[in-house]
Order: structure tokens, then C-alpha cells, then sequence
């Protein structure tokens, strides 16, 4: 089946509600890598139960309604999406117990000629199922990479934030652990690619890769740390582009510039010395 522009730009993406226990958000912070060193204070805000804290970062992983891009009516040659970009803006504070809702719907997609893929533009809300507060929205752009031809609009596309060129202002290097990824998958991201190793390479890559969003919660860790000094409420809004996959037990180096109302990041792993992501824009108060 071949993929159609105004069936795909209504396609039923099902709303999904998600009861959240405490112990899940432990759970995801845990999964980015909090919790490393256990005499950390602050890092321990984030699983000790008493004083829990959300990450920002986990909105993502919440109420998601899974895997639907691989259902046959779509016309998505699902095999070859590729996860592009991510952004996340933050509206409320995070609950650590409740119900939320999430709601998600294709927002644009971009044809860039045959042989060339598409681009999936979506969102996701997040609200209180209780009071209907929306707490954040996730946006993703999908690369799809076997969908480039059909005839669709040639625009507009999303400009990437520019990154300055110059050094600097702040780095800061975390460690992934060599088992993230069996971890992370727990947040329900049951990709095989981040632990069969038959299918890591069968997809080209000679272990499993971290997951895409594992790295963001990294990086998510490192800007809050570094510009927010671990202050939940000042998180914003956080946007970036993925660049290159990261191996769990590598270290994620984020590169920091300070800008007018935010800052501007990347990242890339020391022990390749390799960009990992790219042109992100990070906004706090």
C-alpha cells in the first residue's frame, strides 16, 4: 500500500491513558542514568521515593501510543524510519502519581522526491486524565526513508536551531551504563534493536544501540544539572536532532553555549570522539 497524504494526515493514532506510580517514575529516572553515584544528594531526588522528583525528559515515554506507524493501512514502509528529531515543552509540573492521557496526531509530512524519503511531522499531549490540565507536548520528526515520491507537498520543513562557532561555555561528560538499554526498555520501548544482538546486526550496527530517547534523558540530566541546578521548574522547553547512535557504556559529553533566554547544546560520545546529536535549543527560566 502506498502511502496517502490526506489518509495519513487523519490517521486514527489511538489515545492512550496511563495510571503512573511512583515507582515508575523512579524507573525512567533511574533509566537515564540518575542514581550513579548513591551519595549524590540531588541525583537522589529522583528515585528516592520520599522526595521524588520527575525528570523533564519523561514525558516521552508517557501515555505513547506505540508502534502504530508499523500497521499495514498507514503505507509507511516501517522498516526504514528512521527518529530524526525530538522535542519536548514542558506546560505543568509533573505529577509522580495519577493518570494522564496522551493524544498524538501527524502535525505534517514533507515528500522529498523518490529515492529521497519523507518527513513525519507529529505531536503528542499530555494532560491530566483527572482534570484535563495539559502538562507537556512531545513533537518527533520521523525520517521515512522507503516513502519519498508520493506525490505530497514539498514543504514547509523544520530549520534546525544553528549552533555557534565558537567554544563552549560548558561541557559536561556522563557515563551510559553497558546495560542502559536492557533498563530503558522497561519505559515499554521494545524495539529488539536495543538488545537482540542478531537484529542490531541485522540493521548494520555490530551490538544493540542505546535508545534514541535514552539519549535525550541523558542530555535532558545534563542541562538540568548545568543550567538548572537540578530545579525542575525551570525546565522548558527542550528540542534537538539526533545525528548518530549512541553504544551503552559510552560517555555522552554535552557541549553547552549560553544564549539570550536559553541555551544552544549538542552532544557526541568521547570514545569516538562522534556527534551523537546535533543543533539543540534549550529553553529555562
Amino acid at each position: 500500500m502506498a502511502l496517502n497524504y490526506d489518509h495519513l494526515m487523519n490517521y486514527p493514532i489511538p489515545e492512550v491513558r496511563q495510571v503512573l506510580r511512583w515507582q515508575d517514575v523512579a524507573l525512567y529516572n533511574f533509566s537515564v542514568g540518575l542514581g550513579q553515584d548513591p551519595m549524590d544528594e540531588q541525583q537522589l531526588d529522583f528515585l528516592y521515593e520520599p522526595r521524588l522528583k520527575v525528570m523533564p525528559s519523561m514525558p516521552v515515554v508517557l501515555a505513547s501510543p506505540g508502534f502504530w506507524s508499523r500497521n499495514p493501512d498507514t503505507g509507511i514502509v516501517w522498516q526504514q524510519i528512521l527518529h530524526g528529531e525530538q522535542g519536548l515543552v514542558l506546560h505543568a509540573p509533573l505529577p509522580t502519581e495519577g493518570e494522564v492521557v496522551g493524544r498524538s496526531r501527524i502535525t505534517g509530512i514533507v515528500d522529498r522526491g523518490e529515492g529521497k524519503g519523507a518527513l513525519m511531522y507529529s505531536e503528542r499531549e499530555i494532560r491530566d486524565a483527572k482534570t484535563g490540565a495539559l502538562l507537556a507536548t512531545a513533537t518527533s520528526t520521523s525520517f521515512l526513508r522507503g516513502n519519498g515520491g508520493f506525490g505530497g507537498p514539498t514543504g514547509p520543513v523544520k530549520q534546525p536551531h544553528p549552533e555557534p562557532d565558537r567554544a563552549p561555555d560548558v561541557t559536561l561528560d556522563l557515563a551510559t551504563r553497558p546495560e542502559q538499554a536492557l533498563v530503558y526498555r522497561l519505559n515499554s520501548d521494545l524495539n529488539p534493536l536495543h538488545i537482540d544482538p542478531a537484529v542490531a546486526k541485522q540493521a548494520g550496527f555490530p551490538r544493540p544501540i542505546l535508545h534514541g530517547l535514552c539519549t535525550f534523558g541523558t542530555i535532558c540530566h545534563a542541562l538540568l544539572r548545568e543550567m538548572c541546578g537540578y530545579d525542575t521548574a525551570r525546565f522548558g522547553r527542550m528540542d534537538l536532532r539526533f545525528s548518530s547512535p549512541v553504544f551503552p557504556g559510552e560517555t555522552i559529553r554535552t557541549e553547552i553555549w549560553k544564549e539570550d533566554g536559553g541555551a544552544a547544546f549538542r552532544a557526541r560520545v568521547v570514545e569516538r570522539d562522534k556527534v551523537v546529536v546535533s543543533n539543540g535549543l534549550f529553553h529555562y527560566a
